[in-house]
């Protein structure tokens, strides 16, 4: 039987965030759950992976990158371009409209149907397979899709309908954010006065009110980087990259919702990262039983009950992790490793590294 070395870096985060209304549900209110029988405030996984992907933008190179969208035909047709200025716009769009068809994903008025998460590169070989021959076959532009991914897709996955053969799948997983303490949502009921109202008119020329709530989270995600070796076929320098990068987007993002209004952009009160290699582990349970604040706050508490509900688990559940890296001010464990964020990073891509070198 095959065996494959697992890695998996987990990263924990606690993080205070003010009068908010970070993510918010259909009915425009801050979204929640019900955890250890009270409401807590709650952030989509979806939410903040849009927060983490916008940020790779800043972090990566282009090339790096995928783009999720409809318009893949025009995205093809602008590469075919690139490569051969002498081809009128719309000839490379139908070039491009026909490369897509031939990879099975179905168009109507130049888009695609549904959106679809395909990377840059991939975009340059359907370019450069059209122009070389343009009547491909389904098995050569499987090839071009099935590879060479993004950093993006091969962290956070592709599905596809239409083709399931044309999935990716994830190596990175993000945990809805949840409050480690109750909540109750407030609001705000806001005026606003029109400028140019007469001066004898004292009333206002709008009125709102916005739901907020304020809380102190635990974020979770995890990493299985042997996986992210197949998507990335094994090219090292991308895994580490891709590693370094996700794990300092995740920890330094901020999903925008409602950003102008309350300017709640925080940094995390404390990280902690793990390198582990039997299965990723969510210590959400430190918080089952919701903190109480008293006049002490909770990011202390939730700091604390998060390290003593880890050691619980290491001696109960699990093995110690191999690497364990504290990021904060605010340790008492005298046997964590406190570092700043930037030596962190260093280290983790060295440590991917060796790990990466230990399982060839």
């Amino acid at each position: 039987m095959k065996t494959t070395k697992r890695i998996y870096v987990d990263l924990h985060v606690i993080q205070t965030v003010p009068p908010s209304c970070v993510n918010r549900d259909d009915t425009g209110s801050p979204k929640t759950a019900i955890y250890g029988g009270v409401r807590r405030a709650r952030v989509s996984s979806q939410s903040w992976k849009k927060a983490i992907r916008d940020m790779f933008r800043e972090e990566l190179d282009e090339s790096e990158m995928g783009i999720r969208t409809k318009k893949i035909v025009e995205l093809v047709a602008q590469e075919i371009c690139k490569i051969d200025s002498k081809i009128a716009q719309d000839k490379a769009f139908e070039l491009a409209e026909k490369a897509v068809n031939a990879c099975g994903i179905k168009t109507k008025d130049g888009e695609a149907k549904a959106l679809f998460f395909l990377g840059v590169k991939q975009a340059q070989n359907l370019a450069k397979l059209i122009l070389e021959n343009d009547k491909p076959t389904k098995k050569e532009t499987d090839k071009l899709l099935t590879k060479g991914h993004s950093i993006d897709i091969a962290l956070f996955g592709r599905m596809v309908a239409d083709d399931p053969s044309l999935n990716a799948d994830a190596s990175a997983q993000v945990a809805h954010s949840i409050s480690t303490h109750k909540i109750e949502n407030e609001y705000d009921y806001f005026t606003a006065v029109d400028d140019m109202a007469p001066k004898d008119n004292a009333g206002a020329g709008m009125i709102g009110v916005v739901e907020f709530n304020s809380s102190t989270l635990y974020r979770y995600a995890t990493v299985a980087v042997h996986e992210l070796d197949e998507e990335l076929a094994g090219e090292k320098e991308a895994i580490k990259k891709a590693v370094v990068t996700f794990a300092k987007a995740f920890i330094t993002s901020m999903p925008t919702g409602k950003q102008n209004t309350f300017a709640n952009r925080t940094l995390p009160d404390a990280v902690m990262v793990t390198i582990r290699d039997d299965q990723p582990i969510n210590m959400v349970g430190a918080f089952e039983d919701p903190i109480k604040a008293g006049q002490e706050g909770y990011a202390q508490k939730s700091i604390n009950a998060l390290l003593n509900y880890a050691d619980e688990v290491y001696s109960t559940f699990a093995e110690k992790p191999e690497k364990i890296w504290f990021i904060g001010p605010k340790c008492e464990k005298k046997d964590m490793e406190q570092v700043k964020l930037s030596v962190f990073l260093d280290e983790l891509g060295n440590a991917i590294d060796k790990e990466l070198s230990a399982k060839k």
